[in-house]
């Protein structure tokens, strides 16, 4: 759990004082991928935490496999779903086509074209998506504990 809570205090950094002052394209991107590394050691602890109480039989080995196996056990829960498919696309976020507007200016958004989308991420975007990722983390220590 110690790990989880360093990633997200080094996105909390990026986000309310690296973007602050930068108001750069990159500085989104990495906080997007440095949630991106925290979500998925949180989905490495559920996993190993699944099999110790026995409610998996084992853990799959390739990526898509072990999103499967955590949208099964927390299909209840919305939030949590919602964050697994942010990951999908934070992980994705090198590859996808973006567009820069407004860097080193107030309202510094990056352009994400994802599954046929455009998706506008500016601060407010990534407000919203801190406030998920804030959800997922208190189930996530509900889980573990």
């Amino acid at each position: 759990m110690e790990d989880i809570i360093q990633e997200k205090i080094s996105a909390d950094h990026l986000l309310y004082v690296s973007l602050k002052y930068t108001k750069t394209c990159d500085v989104i991107i990495n906080l997007l991928l440095r949630w991106k590394e925290m979500i998925e050691v949180s989905i490495d602890r559920i996993l190993k935490e699944s099999k110790k109480k026995k409610k998996i039989s084992s853990i799959p080995t390739n990526p898509v496999g072990r999103l499967e196996t955590i949208k099964k056990l927390f299909k209840k829960d919305k939030n949590f779903l919602e964050v697994l498919e942010m990951y999908e696309m934070f992980k994705k976020i090198r590859e996808l086509r973006t567009e820069r507007i407004g860097e080193f200016r107030k309202n510094v958004t990056l352009k994400v074209f994802y599954r046929g989308k455009e998706i506008n991420i500016n601060l407010d975007q990534l407000k919203v998506y801190a406030e998920k990722v804030e959800k997922f983390i208190s189930a996530i220590k509900q889980f573990l504990l």
